[in-house]
């Protein structure tokens, strides 16, 4: 048996920034879902939380699961899921493009904290604000900067 602990930070948004997950009830009824289909696929969701145009998630990676492959159950399910039911008024679409950040195990309930308390958060920054903060912070460079 194999022991694995592989904490990711996965941050990604809607299309455009379109703010679709605009009431706490909605963004709720999203991620308890995201959270439950997770589960019926394999997938350990350990916090989910985010505001009215991005979503954050903590998950421990499997031995068998990969970075793209769970991005894409995930996403690809909740945005037909969303549709489905309706919840939006406008046909609802993540963005194609996500973070993946490796989660130390001494900061994970940082993180927690932090995926938990988004509603304070944004009231101080944008979803943009903080995106252009992980794109310097962790050296990320976008493929049409070069």
């Amino acid at each position: 048996m194999s022991f694995i602990k592989v904490y990711i930070h996965f941050i990604w948004s809607t299309k455009n920034r379109i703010p679709f997950l605009n009431t706490p009830d909605l963004r709720l009824k999203v991620w308890n879902h995201i959270k439950e289909n997770a589960k019926e696929k394999g997938i350990y969701v350990d916090f989910i939380n985010g505001y009215s145009d991005h979503c954050h998630c903590l998950i421990s990676l499997g031995a068998d699961q990969n970075i793209q492959k769970t991005m894409q159950l995930i996403k690809g399910e909740s945005s037909f899921w969303i549709n489905k039911n309706q919840l939006t008024k406008e046909k609802f679409e993540w963005q194609e493009e996500y973070f993946a950040l490796s989660v130390s195990e001494s900061v994970v309930n940082r993180v927690r904290d932090y995926i938990k308390n988004q509603a304070e958060h944004h009231k101080k920054k944008t979803f943009q604000e903080e995106y252009n903060e992980i794109i310097s912070k962790y050296g990320f460079q976008k493929i049409n900067e070069k």
